[in-house]
């Protein structure tokens, strides 16, 4: 059993700062469950572009506003509190942020930790030591 808090992971390599985000990782690759946790603060007033060209990822909205642009299709969608999200077809698309959106964030294959996103908006697909312990 695994029992973590983001006051542990605070200020741990399991939290990750970029311009227009934090993501505290309460479950990695490490972990070795088959997929990886975050729970995302996407700051307001921000836009990210991005494409999980190697993951797929489901988003949940606990708190804020937003909108997500399917860079695909075009199609928008307001972002609220209970609204889902699941990028199962490696989809370009853009947040953008009209408040703080604190989002819980799942990825399959899971993230290793430092990943933040490279020019295209993507994480570069890492693997975690087998004799890695986790923590």
């Amino acid at each position: 059993m695994i029992v973590r808090s983001i006051d542990q992971i605070s200020g741990t390599d399991r939290t990750v700062k970029a311009k227009t985000w934090e993501s505290r990782r309460l479950i990695l690759a490490r972990d070795r469950v088959g997929f990886s946790l975050h729970d995302t603060v996407l700051y307001a007033g921000t836009t990210t572009d991005m494409w999980y060209a190697n993951h797929v990822e489901a988003v949940y909205c606990v708190a804020g506003s937003g909108q997500l642009i399917n860079k695909e299709t075009g199609e928008t969608y307001d972002i609220a509190p209970g609204t889902m999200y699941l990028l199962n077809g490696n989809e370009r698309h853009t947040l953008t942020c009209h408040t703080d959106l604190n989002m819980v964030c799942v990825f399959n294959p899971p993230l290793a930790g430092p990943e933040t996103h490279d020019a295209n908006g993507t994480y570069p697909l890492m693997t975690e030591s087998v004799s890695e312990v986790a923590s």
